[in-house]
């Protein structure tokens, strides 16, 4: 009950109910786009419909609750509209706590993230509602810093997270942050951990962005976090979280009229301050520079306008460029043979096929002497020239040396960048294609340049041939497909099987299985790469039955990256492998894998992977239209 003007004493428990049932049956924007506005303006000042509103909220049944406050947040302009809106609902009801602190925060990631300030705004707007904004705070770090909610939530939920644990930052105040300071640093280091160990980019710099956030809020003297990433606009949208923007450029629900014309006629102040700044700036300068002159500076520089630069020159044999490689102290000539070592190697291939395994051993193993630019891709490209010059033994040595002893991630890595490139060129035809012009073929008689007569034949030749001549299809110039034997097509097993066989025998220092599941991510992905590109290829098949089988064997991997490859693999197979071929050799594994392909488009936390898990069905059921098609 609650009293209304003069006097009476009523009950509003019926329009509550009314409020619930309406709400969930799915007409929340309808009621609530005429209810909030008219309620905002009628509590700005008066607090008997300030309680009126309370108790309208608080009387909504616990069955409805879920269907009437998060609409109500939505609905509500600002923080101090939703607090003057719902009172202290949060703290007495538990239902409606445990709606706005665990459904619309840690369950839900739907909101925006102007949502998420109305509703953090609205819990740290009051002394009762404080605590929850601390206890939040300590389940969005326990979530966030969750190895577990890292593998299996979507990027968009962790995202959304992120963004709740850097508003609540923001409105700590600094003997709250004194009180949890040892809770903070403990999930902070164990958060960024989860997110470093993360194989998704996205993943990784939110981690980097919360763990720099925590630190500058604990270590407001001493040193804090920092790490390198990409600075975008996703990036600063959420730095921009942690510093609270003024309540009257947020709420402007509050704002009276006498402080809308305050802060309008504080503009023109501001302008004028920052005016005058601007206009006595140039004037200190002037004065500093003076007093620092040195005698040094009346020193009269060389002139160097016609100095050259020595260049040293490369070697122009492959032995040599090995020496340099190897032995050389001479930087410059180091430099210089990194330069030009590719186009070497693709001009003396002969001279390549000789020393090719020991040059790809070298470029494996070069580390970088001193600064050149580009440096890890001119390694990169010599390796790949290294490869399609020589392919069967290079191939075997490094698919060799993929799973031995004593290389890092990075080497690792490089060598599945390397395989990859190296099959991309040696499917492709080496040829360029003629330029084949459609429509009438154009008069070979040579004109003058600059004759007004030529230009004029020109014209009234062209609009005969144009007027007299049918063309089925017009266009501009059309290029034909380059032709040519696919080299890839007797070396594409040298290139796959030896990657595929020994993913599952752990080493002392690599174990795919295990933590390097960064670098299995990249296997399975060039196993897809080298599967789509032995299209037409003698081994296709045979290829395609094993990267079915190793993709069961790893089909409930907990890492999302790695089972996007996986479902990367299976589009490859899909297109590569002939249709005959599919069904006759594989019928059993396809019926295994669309029915798993099933479960991952309902099942799966990742929308890539319900993608393409999605899109492989869609393949397998065009298969099915095209082979029924088909006369037997």
């Amino acid at each position: 009950a609650c009293f209304v003007p003069g006097g009476l004493d009523c009950s509003i428990s019926f329009v509550s109910h009314v409020l619930g049932k309406v709400c969930v049956h799915g007409r929340q924007k309808e009621i609530l786009s005429v209810l909030v506005p008219r309620l905002t303006d009628l509590t700005k000042s008066d607090c008997i419909w300030q309680r009126i509103c309370w108790r309208l909220v608080e009387c909504v049944p616990d069955r409805w609750m879920e269907a009437v406050v998060p609409p109500f947040v939505q609905s509500a302009p600002g923080a101090d509209t939703l607090s003057r809106l719902l009172g202290n609902l949060v703290v007495t009801p538990p239902k409606a706590q445990f709606v706005v602190t665990q459904k619309v925060l840690l369950l839900q990631y739907c909101h925006t993230t102007a949502v998420l300030q109305n509703l953090l705004g609205y819990l740290a707007l009051d002394s009762l509602r404080r605590a929850l904004l601390i206890k939040v705070l300590q389940e969005l770090l326990e979530t966030w810093g969750s190895s577990s909610a890292v593998k299996h939530s979507p990027p968009e939920q962790q995202q959304y997270i992120s963004k709740a644990i850097l508003i609540c930052l923001s409105h700590l105040k600094e003997p709250e942050i004194e009180s949890c300071r040892q809770e903070l640093l403990t999930s902070m280091m164990e958060g960024v951990k989860c997110h470093l160990d993360s194989n998704l980019p996205q993943i990784r710099r939110l981690g980097m962005i919360v763990a720099e956030s925590i630190s500058s809020k604990i270590n407001t003297d001493g040193p804090v976090l920092k790490f390198q990433y990409e600075e975008d606009d996703e990036a600063r949208e959420l730095k921009s979280l942690l510093v609270q923007t003024p309540p009257f450029c947020v709420v402007p629900g509050r704002l009276d009229d006498d402080r809308n014309e305050k802060a309008e006629a504080a503009l023109p102040l501001v302008l004028e301050s920052t005016k005058k700044s601007h206009t006595a700036a140039p004037v200190m300068p002037e004065e500093e520079s003076d007093a620092e002159l040195d005698s040094d500076d009346d020193l009269i520089p060389y002139d160097m306008s016609e100095d050259k630069e020595l260049k040293t020159k490369a070697p122009v044999y492959i032995r040599d460029c090995i020496e340099v490689l190897t032995g050389s102290e001479d930087v410059d000539k180091w430099e210089a043979t990194v330069k030009a070592l590719e186009s070497l190697v693709r001009k003396n291939p002969a001279a390549t096929r000789e020393v090719s395994v020991e040059l790809a051993k070298i470029l494996l193993h070069l580390e970088e002497k001193t600064c050149v630019e580009g440096f890890v891709e001119l390694r990169q490209r010599a390796q790949v020239a290294v490869l399609t010059t020589d392919p069967i033994p290079v191939a075997k040595y490094l698919t060799s040396q993929f799973y031995s002893l004593n290389y890092s991630l990075r080497q690792r890595m490089d060598i599945l960048d390397v395989l990859v490139l190296a099959a991309q060129e040696l499917s492709y035809p080496k040829s360029h294609g003629k330029t084949k012009h459609s429509g009438a073929q154009k008069p070979c008689t040579q004109l003058l340049p600059g004759s007004d007569s030529s230009k004029d034949w020109r014209r009234i030749v062209d609009e005969r041939i144009k007027s007299k001549t049918r063309r089925f299809a017009t266009g501009q110039s059309q290029v034909e497909m380059a032709s040519g034997p696919n080299e890839f097509n007797s070396v594409a097993g040298h290139f796959f099987f030896p990657l595929i066989q020994h993913f599952d025998r752990p080493l002392t220092t690599f174990d795919l299985l295990g933590e390097d599941h960064l670098v299995l991510g990249r296997l399975v992905h060039t196993l897809a790469s080298l599967m789509y590109l032995a299209v037409n290829t003698v081994a296709v098949t045979a290829m395609g039955k094993a990267l079915l089988e190793f993709v069961w064997a790893l089909r409930f991997h907990t890492d999302s990256y790695v089972r996007q490859g996986l479902l990367s693999c299976i589009s490859s197979v899909l297109l590569s492998v002939p249709s005959e071929r599919l069904l006759e050799d594989m019928t059993e594994e396809l019926l295994e894998t669309q029915s798993w392909l099933g479960d991952v488009v309902e099942k799966d936390p990742d929308g890539d992977c319900r993608r393409l898990a999605l899109q492989n069905l869609l393949l397998m059921e065009n298969l099915k239209k095209k082979l029924k098609t088909v006369p037997s």
